[in-house]
């Protein structure tokens, strides 16, 4: 890439649709940078994603790590055109067997990461330049087990109105994607007993109009998008990705 190439960062960039946005982007021409705090996942990273792809150590719970983001892509780009901030986490729960603990890395990593990312990276966003979340189809929909999650990333979309409003004067977009069940390694991170995780996953065709479960790289495409100047008329909104599931009876 050169350096009148964008500059992508992407938080929680390893696996999943972070890390397929991250090589979409790649081969669009853009410069990319990604955040990750499983050192199995970066390793994994650093073998996957094109060789041009920035990998860095970086727990989105922490502002000084944030900080220390900012400074890398200061460092190396000097500005950072497209800040995705997908870094998430989503584990299952009933209301018995909760606990501080339970909640403060959830909404660290969802709601407080988020926002502390996009402060500390806010300088190095020129005019043009892009913001998106991710949140999720469940915000609108009622599963068991599911309220500390889905609290999180309720109060994910609920930052985008506000958010949009208070950067459009420096000429940022902020949106956010919801997407449905989509494939990807964090179906394996929700707690669930195996076989629990193999009928959720069994199920979830059924209740999704298009009869199938999402790819990242479906996902990565609408993000793409919106990272683009083609969608510089997009903005304060949360598009749903979802295979009509959000509308579905």
């Amino acid at each position: 890439m050169t350096t009148n190439s964008p500059v992508a960062l992407i938080t929680g960039g390893t696996t999943g649709i972070g890390h397929a946005t991250a090589k979409l982007l790649h081969a669009r021409g853009w410069n990319v940078l990604v955040t990750g705090r499983d050192p199995d996942t970066l390793e994994k990273a650093r073998n996957t994603l094109p060789s041009g792809v920035v990998v860095l150590p970086a727990d989105a719970r922490s502002p000084e790590d944030a900080a220390r983001v900012a400074d890398e892509l200061k460092q190396r780009f000097g500005r950072v055109d497209f800040v995705y901030l997908n870094a998430g986490v989503s584990r299952m729960a009933p209301l018995e067997a909760l606990d501080e603990a339970f909640f403060d890395e959830i909404f660290g990593v969802n709601v407080k990461g988020a926002l502390f990312t996009l402060q500390k990276v806010l300088p190095l966003i020129p005019n043009g330049g892009s913001v998106l979340l991710t949140t999720a189809v469940g915000i609108a929909k009622g599963a068991p087990n599911y309220a500390v999650a889905t609290a999180s990333k309720g109060a994910t979309a609920a930052l985008v109105p506000p958010l949009a409003a208070e950067l459009a004067p420096k000429g940022i977009r902020v949106n956010a994607i919801k997407p449905g069940p989509i494939d990807t390694p964090a179906f394996a991170k929700l707690g669930l007993p195996e076989e629990v995780g193999a009928g959720f996953r069994a199920l979830m065709p059924q209740k999704i109009p298009v009869g199938r479960m999402g790819t990242p790289e479906e996902v990565a495409e609408v993000a793409a998008f919106l990272a683009s100047p083609a969608a510089r008329f997009v903005n304060g909104t949360v598009v749903d990705v979802d295979g009509g599931m959000a509308t579905a009876f």
